[in-house]
């Protein structure tokens, strides 16, 4: 079915252009009255639905998947979507219930040293489910709610109700709750950060200027880390239409000038015949400084805007010229840190000044030691610029890490299943777990405040892959053994789920019901139920419940509703809201048959902090001062000597300045572009781009030759924290003396569940290093590694990273 006009809404003049679309082509999977039909369906089908990697056409023939398509309006659809066929029927598919031998026989005092390395038992669900309530009750009587961690961190649902980390949450919120987790992997150290110098996090997940803005206005675009296509491939909640990748086409398009400053040259480099600028992993806050510095002593920054619009710059300024501790942040300075030129530094001031400038400074660069500066740097050098607020102008964190950020303000989206109060107040920053599990009863600091980590006896995870996403692997290794019992919902053997003590089979998002919606897009989808559950997999929803009735609050938790009956209520829910943009959507029963809403997409332009330079009294930011805050006393009354109260230059303990012959190269842990962090490693496009099974590493011909090593040869990376196998890439789109491994490989140790035992897959995370940003923001610093690679010589084991582990 075409498109078409459903509605056209009138609530005044701002609304008459509004229009809302409602399409179809979708087979429908359940009827007006919303009754399942039966599973195995003769013939073949087709129905429309949508996932993390986009929206597709998914074609099943007698109840099997058989193929994928993408999605029609997508106009840079993922190739990612061609990898659900065989995932969804890989051996690596958890069949049945399952318990760890020892763990099953002893329970809490089975040795937590043995998961990932001993077989399993197969077990019926019924017994299965006693086992994860009679757990439950035995932690809680114990040792209290504070003794389960349920925080389940990951990208784990494609739709807005069977999002079961959510669904964790309230499972132990009703049962008095759980310690929770802070901030993310992704942008930890930034979520801090930002609510002190800008008074929200906006800028790092919108809305903030949006691209038709910049297509019209901008001159020049600056890219602190890149921007690469591949990291827009993905959308939490899913995408009708892929559009980052067209917005920079239409950026180049219109001639603005684009400069990429990344130790890697990335694909929308090569693509669009970007200006590349190679860098220094980890000193990117070196060279904005240098760039202020250049700005204040040429006369060319925009000191008018600095004294209405912020503060602290008084404070800030000795620092900048060198006459607070004697060293000037010119760009001479700058070259020795960064490897920047210092005549390429200037000379980017000057043009930065001279033209209406955006600065896109990616996510990556806060995943670092003291990784706060640069991103309070990218904050200082647009303030001297004086073009925030303006359009086409001023800055965003990250205009391509995500698809979609950068879209005018709405109210309108589709909740998600709720997750409910948790009584238990404490909580860690998540990348922190290791700690906590490691040094219970141990203080340490974040973001102003002196916490405690609570001593877990039981971790309940539902969705993600901590043994893949956390840093020194091998460092979580000895952690996991800590807790006496490990519970994991999951569609495949990951790492993770190899380390429980019991595994519940989990479907994925082809075999529930589900709304695909993201608030960074403008569509909605039905998600139909394609094909029957894979082995005794069950809906998260259905086993938490079931768990919730074990223990007497199965009420609670449901609400009385069944898969269908919460789809029901969360869009009914979803119209109320609609209602605020002069939406009506129409009845879910149409919605559910037709299979897709089109969202009228706002015509105004969208201008980051546009009121605030208007108007700064009335239109104050949340910050102490209302201004933003380039000098925060607050921070600085911290007293923290990793985070400092302003932009500040610390040299890692741990980079390229300070490398030895004992690990002299940097290693980057970028995002894949085969799979979205470890989902779907198990797919044919990750395995078709491993070199002899293993993940490959981009190397420099200047690092590669002196090592003897090839494209195609497998090597060892290694430091003192740990070593993997990876495949050879030599290439120069690194710079010398910078290694690049894409991060995701499935964890297969040499020696299964043994510390310091080499991955033969390629995990970056077995070299990484568990420590905090900083006091402040204890985010992840995946980006702070140096490493040692040598050839590999001999047989080379095979790679079991997807073979199902021994059932006893």
């Amino acid at each position: 079915m075409a498109a078409r006009e459903f509605f056209k809404i009138g609530r005044g003049p701002s609304l008459d252009r509004r229009r809302f679309l409602l399409a179809g082509g979708a087979a429908a999977v359940l009827g007006a009255g919303g009754v399942k039909p039966a599973f195995a369906l003769a013939g073949d089908r087709e129905a429309l639905t949508s996932s993390h990697w986009g929206a597709f056409r998914a074609r099943v023939v007698d109840g099997r998947l058989v193929s994928v398509a993408p999605f029609e309006r997508d106009p840079f659809p993922t190739a990612m979507i061609q990898n659900f066929p065989s995932i969804l029927y890989d051996k690596s598919r958890i069949a049945k219930p399952m318990a760890r031998k020892s763990w099953l026989e002893k329970r809490e005092k089975a040795d937590g040293a043995d998961r990932g390395r001993e077989a399993f038992v197969e077990l019926e669900w019924d017994q299965a489910l006693d086992l994860a309530a009679e757990e439950m009750q035995r932690v809680k009587d114990s040792y209290g709610n504070e003794a389960f961690y349920a925080a389940s961190y990951g990208w784990a649902s494609g739709g807005r109700f069977h999002a079961c980390d959510e669904m964790m949450n309230r499972l132990y919120a009703l049962y008095g709750g759980y310690v929770d987790d802070l901030t993310n992997y992704s942008f930890g150290a930034g979520m801090v950060l930002l609510p002190h110098l800008l008074g929200s996090s906006q800028a790092i997940g919108g809305p903030f200027t949006t691209w038709p803005s910049l297509v019209q206005n901008t001159q020049l675009i600056v890219m602190f880390g890149g921007a690469t296509f591949k990291n827009a491939q993905i959308t939490w909640g899913g995408s009708g239409e892929h559009t980052t990748e067209k917005w920079l086409r239409q950026c180049h398009a219109a001639g603005i000038e684009m400069i990429s400053i990344n130790p890697v040259r990335e694909d929308e480099v090569v693509a669009l015949d970007m200006e590349w600028q190679p860098i220094r992993p980890n000193s990117d806050v070196a060279l904005m400084l240098a760039l202020c510095h250049t700005l204040l002593t040429e006369g060319l920054a925009d000191l008018a805007f600095v004294e209405r619009y912020t503060v602290g710059f008084a404070k800030v300024r000795p620092y900048i010229l060198g006459e607070s501790d004697g060293q000037p942040k010119d760009a001479d300075w700058a070259a020795s840190v960064t490897q920047v030129p210092a005549d390429w530094i200037r000379n980017l001031a000057r043009k930065m000044a001279a033209k209406r400038s955006m600065i896109m400074t990616a996510w990556s660069l806060q995943r670092a030691r003291y990784g706060e500066q640069p991103w309070w740097g990218t904050i200082l050098l647009a303030a001297m610029l004086g073009q925030i607020g303006l359009p086409g102008g001023g800055f965003g964190f990250s205009y391509t890490s995500i698809n979609g950020y950068a879209f005018p303000p709405s109210s309108f989206n589709v909740p998600g299943f709720p997750r409910g109060r948790n009584p238990v107040k404490t909580r860690i920053p998540v990348a922190r777990i290791a700690d906590m599990l490691l040094q219970p009863g141990a203080e340490f600091e974040f973001n102003g405040r002196q916490m405690t980590y609570p001593d877990i006896r039981m971790i309940h995870w539902a969705g993600g892959n901590p043994f893949h996403h956390h840093q020194d692997l091998n460092r979580l290794t000895r952690a996991w053994a800590k807790p006496e019992t490990v519970i994991v919902h999951e569609p495949w053997w990951t790492p993770t789920a190899r380390r429980a003590d019991l595994v519940l089979p989990a479907t994925t998002t082809l075999e529930r019901n589900d709304i695909g919606a993201s608030p960074r897009d403008r569509y909605v989808f039905a998600m139909p139920q394609l094909v029957a559950p894979v082995g005794q997999a069950r809906n998260d929803f259905d086993i938490c419940a079931d768990i919730a009735e074990r223990l007497g609050y199965r009420a609670d938790f449901t609400e009385g509703r069944d898969e269908m009956g919460w789809l029901r209520h969360l869009y009914a829910r979803a119209g109320e809201r609609a209602v605020v943009e002069g939406i009506v959507l129409p009845d879910f029963d149409t919605f559910w048959s037709e299979g897709m809403i089109v969202l009228p997409r706002p015509e105004d332009d969208y201008i980051y902090l546009a009121d605030f330079r208007a108007d700064p009294e009335a239109n104050a930011l949340r910050t102490p001062s209302g201004r933003i805050e380039l000098f925060s006393e607050k921070i600085a009354a911290m007293g923290y000597d990793d985070c400092p109260g302003q932009a500040t230059w610390l040299e890692p303990e741990e980079w390229l300045g300070r490398a030895g012959e004992e690990a002299p190269l940097h290693l980057i842990s970028s995002h894949p572009q085969h799979r979205l962090h470890s989902q779907m490693d198990n797919g044919p496009l990750a395995r078709a781009s491993k070199i002899q099974g293993r993940e490959p590493l981009w190397l420099h011909p200047d690092d590669a030759a002196p090592r003897g090593l090839k494209t195609g040869e497998v090597a060892r990376l290694f430091n003192d924290r740990g070593a993997c196998q990876v495949g050879v890439i030599v290439s120069d789109r690194v710079t010398p003396g910078v290694a690049m491994l894409q991060e995701g490989a499935w964890i297969d140790p040499q020696e299964p569940g043994v510390p310091g035992s080499i991955d033969k897959h390629g995990n970056p995370n077995l070299v990484t290093k568990d420590i905090g940003t900083s006091r402040l923001g204890q985010g992840c610093t995946a980006q702070t590694a140096l490493v040692q690679i040598e050839k590999l010589e001999g047989p080379l084991p095979e790679v079991t990273a997807y073979d199902p582990p021994e059932v006893a």
